[in-house]
């Protein structure tokens, strides 16, 4: 178990996860170009941490609990800090927290009432996560660089982003209505 909590990818992980509050602490003080450089690294120990756990099958079962909880939880920290600091809108936010909430309710529910216990990501989350990803770091560079991005690439990533979150919580739900039925 102490093997499996402190192999390298996890302590990458855990590295994340401690970047959060300082990610958030620079937004929500409008040190964009220092929030965009924390993200950038916490983007490198992610990538770093999946090469690691596949090249040296450092795998664990608390990894791969741990790798998404924290990218979820950087996402989200970063979404509310941006709304907060009124560089993103409040109902964007509020849409991809709800939907994290959704296929978190599913998720329990499945643990808790089934003995379903693989629950891999869709392309769609996947393509989610990206646009999630790429509105949040235009709306961060627009800020560290001090000129507005244009509003109608702005008004496009807010709106994709918004889209994409929609249809992939559709999809997670159709998804698992499917596994249930199968079963």
């Amino acid at each position: 178990m102490l093997k499996s909590a402190l192999s390298p990818p996890n302590l990458l992980t855990y590295a994340r996860l401690v970047l959060i509050p300082f990610i958030v602490q620079d937004i929500l003080n409008r040190d964009c170009g220092t929030a965009l450089a924390l993200i950038a690294l916490a983007g490198v120990s992610d990538g770093a941490d999946g090469f690691l756990a596949r090249r040296f099958h450092w795998q664990t079962q608390l990894g791969s609990y741990l790798d998404p909880i924290a990218d979820k939880f950087l996402v989200t920290a970063v979404y509310l800090s941006l709304t907060l600091a009124g560089l993103a809108p409040g109902w964007l936010v509020w849409l991809i927290i709800g939907r994290d909430l959704l296929i978190l309710a599913m998720v329990a529910s499945a643990l808790a009432f089934t003995r379903f216990r693989n629950f891999p990501p869709s392309i769609w989350g996947k393509i989610n996560t990206a646009l999630e990803i790429a509105t949040a770091l235009t709306l961060l560079t627009s800020c560290a660089v001090s000129f507005a991005i244009p509003s109608l690439l702005a008004t496009a990533l807010i709106w994709t982003t918004a889209a994409s979150t929609v249809w992939s919580g559709l999809h997670y739900v159709a998804r698992s209505l499917k596994t249930l039925m199968a079963r």
